[in-house]
């Protein structure tokens, strides 16, 4: 059989039991790597991904994390260790979306602010944790979003702050690890069908009208982007937000 792209490479998805996470855990299993999941409360999916690692012939485990939390996603880290023995893959997935305008007498500002620690400071302390035990050869990944350039609507502007923030991080990483071997890179997303933004939802309409396939991607699409990113044939891509938003931006 021939050997799969990742064989030998452990990996960590943060923020894995669902959506985009799920869908890049399965690919990069399929690929070859190990790949370990982080979550914070869905125990049970978690479980279930695991399984769909597994059954391509790989280890897989999960871990409970705040990703908020930076002791947390420190120990994280260690935990993928002992697991595997090394890290080789980082894909920053998890995140949250809050939204609410900067003038709103009834702003949630414990959402807001917890929405960058878990979109800013958790991407920045797992990297940090993974950069230490990361060996020449190693992978980035950060999860950002189109509203990071473009605020297309009232109440993003706490939103896109974080993933500009992400976008700002991962050019300065790649500097930063350019001389070990690391690439860093980010993916920039639109409008994906997930439980945080499903495809049924009251603004789904409005969301499609405005890229050019007319439609939501797919989890396993932005996996595949991702795969791209930490497999052999982007050995030389560092220092980039990839866009893969159905052409909202074109």
């Amino acid at each position: 059989m021939t050997e799969r792209a990742l064989t030998g490479k452990a990996a960590l998805i943060t923020g894995g039991s669902r959506g985009i996470g799920a869908a890049t855990a399965v690919r990069l299993a399929r690929e070859g790597a190990d790949v370990a999941i982080s979550y914070q409360a869905s125990a049970e999916k978690a479980q279930e991904v695991v399984k769909a690692i597994e059954a391509h012939g790989v280890r897989g485990v999960a871990f409970a994390a705040d990703q908020a939390d930076p002791e947390q996603a420190a120990r994280l880290v260690d935990s993928v260790v002992d697991a595997f023995g090394r890290l080789d893959l980082l894909v920053n997935n998890a995140g949250v979306f809050v939204t609410g305008q900067v003038d709103a007498e009834d702003a949630d500002v414990a959402a807001f602010d917890r929405q960058f620690a878990v979109n800013v400071q958790g991407v920045a302390a797992t990297t940090r944790a993974a950069v230490r035990v990361m060996g020449e050869g190693g992978r980035i990944v950060s999860m950002s979003s189109t509203a990071a350039d473009s605020v297309p609507f009232p109440g993003l502007g706490d939103y896109g702050a974080t993933k500009a923030a992400v976008d700002a991080y991962t050019r300065g990483w790649s500097r930063d690890l350019g001389p070990r071997g690391i690439t860093v890179n980010a993916v920039q997303v639109s409008s994906v069908g997930t439980d945080m933004n499903p495809d049924t939802g009251e603004f789904a309409d409005i969301q499609r009208s405005m890229n050019a396939l007319g439609r939501f991607g797919r989890p396993e699409e932005i996996a595949g982007a991702i795969a791209f990113l930490v497999g052999p044939d982007a050995t030389f891509v560092t220092g980039t937000t990839l866009l893969v938003d159905g052409g909202l931006t074109a």
